[in-house]
């Protein structure tokens, strides 16, 4: 079992978890209602539309996404993907209204090359293109690149209908920039002879909890303008149990046009003065789920939410601050919530060597992403239980380990059996004896043993032992490796094929002095 509540879990995103929830949903279990609309569950229906107006106000959203306005309102899906696949099923079915379509061939949707699969996945189901869009420099998706592709595919006689923009992406939690991709949306609206009407959808499924503080309400609200539709999942960053995503509309009427079947026995006297969310999603049943955002709320508060939320992004900062010292590393993107993406300097494989070995220690879960050709490693605070020192404990499981990665990195280039005998292939361990550190030999640290276990062929990629020593002693165990491997000139003392071949101290010092410095 992997556990998501652990403090040294860091992979993914977080798991909502808390008394009130799991009491919430306890309570729901006992009473085993099927919501699917106001006749069969009034007290399901009803408290749904006041949570989602609480966390509409909470976020700081114009009324017109609220259900007291009369026009949109939210609702709970079961995840931010489901809500993506709504969103485009609305939106085509709108498309093919507007253009008098009767396939969907040449419908274009687009997003960022970061954005969620879950936006790729909903476009294959709806059948239509989908653009994937090179980000900027600052890893999100620009106005300008955005209306480029969509002039180009009006020109090929393509049909834009769709744009998700992503505020906080998987892999780094980058953000696309909303205020300019609703510029050149407002800007394309009368370009063709068929006004253009692209649905704009916000996916902000991890960071989209944090707008109920309003020192990040700006990332949503500067470009809201031509957004027609918006998600985050509680279960993520409110102390809410899965599943619980939150789905915002402007207009209702394009979800109810597009998902509505109404047969006699779903009819009611009440259907047309209230929600029947049955016709806002893809299921006919839906489970109480507003019950456990209610106990939720009504237990923490806002206040307490947003202390929730503030720590966990200080605890990224904090990270990012050890991770910013250590000149092995570099960032990629910046750390706005509680997600680190890092790798090491040098090729894609450091990294992902370094992956391998954190996570198969069980000290520390985390994963990895691509991001721009750049294998990076996620490091997400994720647990409500984590501290500073767990922080503190993290970055030295990964400093550790990166020592050993990348002494091995240094050996696997000096010891290749491209420049070693067949003699020396056929071993499976080499002997470096040092010297006698009784009189206060100056090369006291140099180990004694250093062993790979590596087969005949295959490069020497198992980490070595790290005794505690010098700097100094390091780099002349590393030098002495390197000179041992590529000088014709040392000759082991047992030519013996599948034992331990011995190199004499003295020799390697001596191919040191010829050797350019470390």
């Amino acid at each position: 079992m992997t556990n998501w509540q652990h403090p040294n879990f860091h992979a993914y995103f977080p798991a909502g978890n808390s008394y009130p929830s799991i009491l919430g949903e306890l309570m729901e279990s006992a009473l085993g209602c099927i919501g699917f609309s106001w006749a069969a569950a009034p007290s399901c229906t009803e408290l749904e539309i006041v949570v989602m107006d609480w966390l509409g106000k909470a976020i700081g959203l114009p009324e017109d996404f609220l259900h007291c306005s009369g026009k949109g309102g939210g609702v709970l899906q079961g995840s931010a993907s489901e809500s993506v696949l709504v969103s485009m099923l609305a939106a085509r079915h709108r498309a093919f209204k507007t253009h008098r379509l009767s396939s969907s061939t040449r419908l274009v949707a687009y997003c960022s090359m970061l954005a969620h699969s879950c936006v790729e996945k909903a476009a294959s189901l709806c059948n239509v293109r989908l653009r994937q869009l090179e980000p900027d420099a600052d890893f999100g998706l620009s106005g300008e690149t955005l209306r480029q592709a969509i002039e180009k595919d009006i020109h090929d006689n393509l049909i834009p209908f769709f744009v998700c923009a992503t505020l906080g992406t998987t892999s780094i939690c980058s953000f696309d920039n909303l205020p300019s991709i609703s510029d050149a949306l407002s800007s394309l609206k009368g370009m063709s002879e068929t006004p253009l009407n692209i649905w704009l959808h916000v996916d902000s499924a991890y960071a989209g909890n944090a707008f109920i503080c309003p020192e990040f309400q700006h990332l949503l609200l500067d470009g809201i303008e031509e957004v027609d539709s918006l998600e985050f999942n509680a279960n993520k960053w409110l102390l809410t149990n899965f599943d619980c995503g939150c789905m915002w509309v402007r207009d209702r009427l394009h979800l109810e046009d597009c998902l509505s079947v109404d047969p006699l026995y779903l009819k009611h006297d009440h259907q047309h003065l209230t929600a029947d969310f049955r016709n806002w999603g893809i299921p006919l049943s839906r489970r109480f789920r507003s019950l456990k955002l209610w106990f939720v709320i009504r237990r923490f508060g806002l206040t307490g939410l947003q202390k929730h939320i503030r720590e966990q992004v200080r605890l990224a900062k904090k990270f990012t601050k050890l991770l910013q010292k250590d000149t092995r590393f570099e960032q990629i993107g910046k750390t706005r919530m509680g997600l680190v993406s890092f790798k090491l300097k040098g090729e894609n494989e450091l990294s992902e060597r370094l992956l391998g070995v954190i996570n198969n220690s069980g000290q520390l879960f985390m994963v990895p992403a691509k991001v721009k050709h750049n294998y990076v490693i996620r490091f997400c605070v994720c647990s409500t239980s984590t501290t500073n020192s767990d922080i503190e404990r993290a970055w030295n499981v990964i400093s550790y380990h990166a020592d050993h990665v990348l002494a091995d990195e240094i050996i696997e280039m000096t010891l290749c059996p491209g420049e070693l005998s067949p003699a020396d292939l056929a071993t499976n361990s080499f002997l470096f004896p040092c010297k006698d550190n009784s009189q206060g030999d100056e090369h006291e640290a140099v180990p004694d043993l250093i062993r790979s276990r590596s087969t005949v062929g295959q490069p020497f990629r198992r980490p070595f032992r790290r005794y505690s020593t010098s700097e100094l002693s390091h780099r002349l165990l590393y030098r002495s490796i390197s000179s041992a491997a590529r000088l014709q000139s040392l000759t082991p003392t047992s030519n013996t094929p599948h034992k331990t071949t011995q190199l004499r101290l003295d020799t390697i010092l001596n191919a040191l002095k010829k050797e350019r410095p470390f």
